[in-house]
């Protein structure tokens, strides 16, 4: 506890008297093992709350710290709760709760992201959050770029770890053209930001925020429209590619079967090399081979 809050106590509070200063989900199997814990061996810690005056002249608190088990407590029937009590401005309480809930990192990613952007919008700049919340300054600054841009797909990314936040921000500074995303791509790739596992990952995000769009939202709100025109030419341009591709990759195939053929003709007229390879028990073919080896077969 800070000096500021040295003249804190705990007191049993009336559940109904406190008021949830930034709420937010909380996964079910979750709450339901918090709800689970409490009831079998009570709270372990008080939440924490400051006092506030109601519109009924009566004390109301606002909660800083302990939603969980605030919410479990009221799923359990219970009418008051033990909390930890201290003197603390509106704006200071909504820090701590926004700092405990990215700290703890048990909220969803997007959670995490979006106290970023309330701190920001709070008039905090990127060096005063980091000091907050004991992010890096670079990694608030990047989050916030990405934030404004609306890309949740690698916001998400980043969060999880699962792409670097330097080659995310790279991609994003390519805009929406494609050869530019790619080009941003293989730079990422040459400056070693991007490796194996996470080339592929950052390939996979890229397809969807394509098609799909930069938000994480769900199909029913995306625009048909959207889908219709820039992304189905570029779909289209891209199977074309595709099939450009296999289709030299056969007729490279073709040729080097045709070398071989050709090869094991002339080594076939050969009685020397008949006795050798009968000497060795290689003297079969596979039929495939052997139907255009043969004079009766086809030569290509």
């Amino acid at each position: 506890m800070t000096p500021k809050h040295r003249n804190s106590e705990i007191r049993m509070i009336p559940v109904d008297r406190i008021d949830i200063l930034n709420p937010r989900d909380r996964n079910k199997r979750v709450f339901d093992e918090i709800v689970g814990n409490i009831k079998a061996i009570g709270l372990k810690k008080p939440i924490t709350v400051t006092p506030r005056m109601g519109d009924d002249d009566q004390e109301r608190y606002l909660l800083v710290c302990g939603e969980g088990r605030l919410n479990a407590f009221r799923n359990l029937g219970e009418a008051t709760i033990p909390a930890l009590v201290i003197s603390v401005s509106d704006e200071d309480a909504f820090i701590m709760s926004l700092a405990e809930n990215i700290a703890r990192r048990q909220c969803r990613p997007l959670e995490i992201l979006a106290g970023i952007k309330q701190l920001r919008d709070k008039g905090y700049n990127p060096k005063e959050i980091a000091t907050k919340t004991g992010l890096t300054q670079v990694y608030v600054t990047g989050i916030l770029t990405l934030l404004q841009q609306g890309e949740e797909r690698l916001l998400v990314a980043v969060e999880k770890g699962r792409v670097p936040l330097n080659a995310a921000l790279t991609i994003v500074g390519a805009g929406d053209d494609d050869k530019a995303v790619q080009a941003a791509l293989q730079e990422a790739y040459e400056c070693g930001k991007l490796r194996g596992r996470q080339l592929m990952e950052v390939r996979k995000i890229i397809e969807r925020r394509q098609t799909l769009g930069r938000s994480m939202a769900r199909a029913t709100r995306r625009k048909p429209v959207d889908v219709s025109t820039s992304s189905l030419v570029r779909t289209y341009q891209r199977e074309v590619e595709r099939q450009k591709i296999i289709v030299k990759k056969a007729e490279f195939a073709q040729q080097r079967l045709l070398f071989v053929v050709s090869a094991l003709r002339q080594f076939f007229a050969d009685d020397n090399f008949i006795n050798l390879l009968r000497a060795e028990g290689l003297d079969t073919l596979p039929e495939y081979l052997a139907n255009r080896v043969w004079s009766g077969g086809s030569s290509a």
